[in-house]
This record gives C-alpha cells, sequence and structure tokens, in this order.
C-alpha cells in the first residue's frame, strides 16, 4: 500500500474526512438509516486516503488503532455503505473507496481513474459519459444497477514524479559523458 502522496480536493486531509463523514451522517439521517459504530468504524478506516482497500486491509487499519474487527462485521458494514453509494467496490483490485460525490446527484455509476504507481483512486466527475452509457443500456432494452469504469494510469504526482527522475537520469548520463 502506498501513501497518499498528494490530494484531489482543495481542503486540507482533515477537512475532506470530516466532510465526507458529515455527507453520509446527514444522508443517513434524511433517509431513515442507521449509521452503526462498525459502519462508522470501516468508513473512517476508508478515508484515511484515497487508495483502495481490500477487506483484510481494512480490518489491518482498524486492528492498528483499535479491537480487531470479524471479516463478517467488516464485509457487512461495507455491504452497507455500498448499497447506500457511500462506498464503491473497485472490480480490478477487489478493494474499496469512499464514494467523493453525493450519491442522489451522482446516480448509480462511478469513473475512478486508478493510479499504477502510487494506487491512488480519484472519482471523476463525468456525468454526461454516464448518462451516455444508461442510454446505450436503455436503448438495448437493457436496466442498469450499476456502473463502475475503471481507467488506469499515471495520476498528476506520479507522471512529475517520472519525469523528474528521468530528467535527472538524463542530466546524470549527460554529465558522466
Amino acid at each position: 500500500m502506498h501513501p497518499h502522496h498528494h490530494h484531489d480536493h482543495d481542503h486540507d486531509h482533515g477537512q475532506c474526512r470530516k466532510t465526507a463523514l458529515d455527507r453520509v451522517e446527514s444522508a443517513c439521517a434524511r433517509l431513515g438509516l442507521r449509521m452503526t459504530a462498525p459502519r462508522r468504524t470501516v468508513l473512517a478506516a476508508l478515508l484515511h486516503d484515497h487508495v483502495p482497500m481490500t477487506a483484510y486491509e481494512l480490518i489491518d487499519r482498524i486492528a492498528a488503532t483499535d479491537k480487531r474487527p470479524s471479516p463478517v462485521s467488516v464485509y457487512r458494514a461495507l455491504d452497507f455503505l455500498i448499497a447506500n453509494g457511500f462506498v464503491h467496490r473497485i472490480e480490478s483490485r477487489n478493494a474499496f473507496v469512499v464514494c467523493s460525490h453525493e450519491h442522489e446527484a451522482h446516480g448509480n455509476g462511478a469513473i475512478f481513474l486508478l493510479c499504477e504507481d502510487c494506487g491512488v483512486a480519484v472519482e471523476a466527475e463525468a456525468t454526461d459519459l454516464l448518462t451516455r452509457i444508461d442510454g446505450v443500456a436503455r436503448a438495448s432494452g437493457f436496466e442498469v444497477k450499476s456502473a463502475v469504469l475503471e481507467l488506469r494510469g499515471l495520476c498528476a504526482a506520479c507522471r512529475a514524479k517520472g519525469a523528474a527522475l528521468a530528467h535527472g537520469l538524463d542530466h546524470d548520463a549527460d554529465a558522466a559523458e
């Protein structure tokens, strides 16, 4: 697991976590859903950074600061969080990440930009693309229940780091000649 070395929000990381927790808490209150302690614990662990985590990584993260939860309790919490649009499952990694958008405004779809170097997952705003995908499905008589599109590549920070390393290596090679 790689540390989150950059941030895609305008707020500092602590503010990002608070905003996400507040958003989920208010949605639960509005929808009459119970945000139990195990669900809150799993959500808080996922909010540690923007790198998707497997259920067992979540268990280890929680166990580092609290009583070790059972896999069943973590999976139940994840099921609730996913069913209500608060968390997405990144299929290719069998991992989970907190939804960074208002669920009602975003529908049942998500587009993730997944960095192959640092592991960060950024949820992209692409409502127009999700609307087009839904239209294509409806034209075929298909009802989309969930759509998670995953795009893999390098985030801006890793691209910059790679360019800096390449430039440094080119400079070192030039100096050696």
